[in-house]
């Protein structure tokens, strides 16, 4: 018998398109965020309430990669659209993997062009994506637009609005969207409660995205993604009474430190089910879409307890994805929602 939790299918849940947000909070901490520290009595409150959820001795750890304008919109020489995602850099100069669309319609040596301006030439097929070649890297930072996901349709009016306030090396595809809430003033009340701030850095990548294709987890194949944390910051967060990792980017690059020893390098970690925690305490995260790898985190956390919890959630108006709510949970047995 398959146990719980083997197959996608166990992290679907029903979701209308109006329940998706399409436009961030405005200000940013005015974000619902959902108490659910004990599942027997989950709490309304906003993001602004957060300092007053913490205690001294919590270290509050953040990711502070920042999203790339990595969608282009382009055309081919003969006035057909194409459009190219910047996934990352392979070391060589001006080498790119991408995703490419219409890929099939577009063979390799076929050079993209922005108005008469060459942008991107395609130098070879690979496993699922394209290596190309940036021709003119000014007019990638000018076209460029930020690469948000698919169910949100429409770019926002301030495209600051996908990047966290303490955003730095640019790096990522996709936001750490629990950190979007975050203010300068809220991160000093945090300090005010208590708390201690760390940093890491993992450069969110194709695997956010992707949904999960495969109908049992064993078969699902995890994009490796590249973290790092400084030893400052390790040292403080394994001291800490209370690690409380704000978003499941955090979650991955600590679990995978802990786990490794090493500091930097990438990680496909894939935490479902039976995972064995060694850091993570609290996590801050926003509501995640049906059918994804972050759902089946949120159960290795909370246990299944979570279809309820989101059940209770969403009756009670709170809105799911990127530009979402967000909810506090703990690392405890699982208790059914009261």
């Amino acid at each position: 018998m398959e146990p719980v939790g083997a197959e996608i299918d166990d992290f679907d849940y029903p979701l209308k398109q109006a329940q998706i947000a399409q436009r961030p909070a405005d200000p940013r901490d005015s974000a619902r965020l959902l108490d659910a520290r004990d599942l027997r009595e989950v709490r309304d409150h906003t993001v602004a309430d957060l300092p007053d959820l913490l205690m001294p001795g919590d270290v509050l750890v953040v990711n502070n990669t920042k999203v790339r304008r990595a969608r282009l919109r382009l055309r081919k020489e003969t006035g057909g659209a194409a459009e190219v995602l910047l996934l990352a850099p392979t070391g060589d100069p001006g080498l790119w993997t991408a995703l490419v669309k219409p890929s099939r319609r577009l063979p390799t040596g076929t050079v993209l062009f922005d108005g008469s301006a060459p942008v991107v030439e395609l130098v070879d097929e690979m496993d699922g994506t394209r290596l190309v070649r940036i021709l003119d890297q000014a007019q990638v930072e000018r076209v460029g637009v930020l690469p948000l996901p698919p169910y949100i349709r429409s770019q926002p009016e301030d495209p600051d609005r996908y990047q966290t306030v303490y955003a730095q090396r640019p790096g990522s595809v996709a936001a750490p969207t629990a950190g979007l809430h975050f203010t300068d003033g809220l991160i000093q009340r945090c300090r005010e409660a208590g708390a201690a701030i760390a940093t890491v850095d993992l450069e969110v990548g194709l695997g956010t995205f992707a949904p999960v294709t495969a109908e049992r987890l064993d078969d699902h194949v995890m994009h490796s993604e590249r973290f790092t944390v400084a030893p400052g910051a390790w040292s403080s967060i394994v001291a800490a009474d209370r690690v409380v990792a704000v978003g499941t980017t955090v979650v991955r690059t600590l679990e995978t430190v802990a786990a490794t020893g090493s500091m930097s390098g990438t990680t496909d970690i894939f935490i479902r089910p039976g995972f064995q925690w060694k850091v993570v305490d609290l996590l801050l995260t926003n509501f995640h879409m049906p059918r994804s790898t972050l759902l089946v985190l949120v159960e290795a956390f909370i246990g299944p307890d979570w279809r309820e919890l989101y059940a209770a959630a969403i009756d009670r108006g709170y809105s799911v994805g990127s530009f979402g709510d967000a909810m506090l949970l703990d690392r405890h047995p699982p208790r059914e929602v009261g």
